[in-house]
């Protein structure tokens, strides 16, 4: 028998958003680490905001709403607002009742700009990284790193002289300009979109674009990221973030594993200094390690495991919409970073752990 097409609205619901959400869905093993996760933070939460004034969106919910952003590759905080307002299951695990009104778009980013900061967005990141390594998922002894490009959201028409010499900009939306015969240089032009980023291109035969640069270092027994660095795009920031990032991270008598790009005199003698073997992918000639070193099982395995790192790369880029930042400025662009790199190592942590409530709340601080 053919049912009925009957459109009629109903005036009560009974069923609630929990029995809305289906006992096996992912969100909810994450939903109970993230809560876990947030209530370690609620003293910082605390010191970051005044004891007077009007009521601000409440960071918990903020921040489950920027990692729903980092999951489901959803490009801009309006689709995010839109989104809250219809989709049941962003409501849930946000913490939103069905009734509940969603933030205006413009309040949300105020807010958010707060918890973007590199400082909150690292203890977020910290706090991810303690689950995983009270759970014996780290190694604390083999190490590998890399750095990636990272689009800037301005337009090469607002990368002009920095002295006011040259031609007036022209008005209007999307101008014709005309670049034929300039020399562009960082040392002599700055975006006015965004002063931070930098022209910048990695290759000979590759175009040359306004750019950011994030670094990262991760454990090899996983593929866990341990530390994260988000620099300006010069020649020299992956070796320098390489650096800054092994003296907090790496203990002495470990490894360290990258590509030939870091095959640099400076760079591996810094890491014999502190102890720490380099295994690095050497050079055809010319290369900074020794043979010895290039021969043994250990440097093998690591210039192995060490691609594993990249794969957190293409995680960010595709899934966490990475690949060109939605923010303007270092500062932004720095949290926006260790945010998606916070969400690869959860979605990592449920496939790894043995997962049970109980092990979620007992987060550490």
């Amino acid at each position: 028998m053919r049912g009925e097409d009957v459109s009629q609205g109903t005036l009560f619901s009974y069923v609630s958003l929990e029995e809305r959400v289906p006992k096996d869905h992912p969100l909810r093993r994450m939903r109970l680490l993230v809560d876990g996760l947030l209530a370690s933070l609620s003293d910082e939460f605390a010191a970051r905001y005044s004891h007077t004034g009007r009521p601000s969106v409440a960071p918990e919910k903020l921040l489950r709403a920027l990692l729903l952003q980092v999951l489901y590759t959803i490009r801009s905080e309006r689709q995010l607002v839109e989104q809250l307002d219809y989709n049941l299951l962003f409501r849930w695990f946000v913490g939103l009742g069905i009734d509940d009104p969603v933030w205006d778009r413009t309040v949300f980013c105020v807010n958010r700009d707060r918890l973007l900061a590199e400082g909150s967005a690292r203890d977020f990141f910290r706090r991810v990284l303690a689950i995983a390594e009270w759970q014996g998922l780290v190694s604390d002894e083999h190490f590998s790193v890399d750095g990636t490009l990272i689009e800037a959201w301005a337009s090469h028409k607002s990368f002009v002289r920095q002295d006011g010499s040259g031609p007036d900009r022209p008005a209007g939306r999307n101008p014709e300009v005309d670049f034929s015969g300039e020399k562009r240089s960082n040392a002599t032009h700055e975006s006015t979109t965004d002063p931070d980023a930098r022209l910048y291109k990695k290759g000979e035969l590759t175009e040359a674009k306004l750019r950011y640069m994030t670094h990262a270092l991760a454990e090899n027994r996983h593929g866990l990221i341990v530390d994260v660095e988000t620099t300006q795009a010069t020649g020299t920031a992956e070796v320098e973030a390489a650096e800054r990032m092994v003296e907090r991270t790496v203990p002495e008598g470990a490894t360290v594993g990258a590509d030939k790009a870091y095959d640099q005199e400076k760079f591996v003698a810094g890491l014999l200094a502190r102890g720490i073997q380099p295994h690095v992918a050497r050079k055809k000639s010319g290369s900074a390690v020794d043979g010895r070193t290039a021969r043994g099982k250990g440097y093998a395995m690591s210039l192995r495991r060490r691609k594993m790192v990249e794969e957190a790369f293409g995680w960010i880029k595709t899934v966490g919409g990475f690949r060109k930042t939605r923010h303007k400025g270092l500062a932004k662009v720095s949290g926006q970073a260790l945010l998606c790199f916070a969400a690869y190592n959860l979605t990592r942590l449920l496939n790894l752990m043995t997962f049970t409530p109980v092990v979620a709340r007992a987060v550490p601080a």
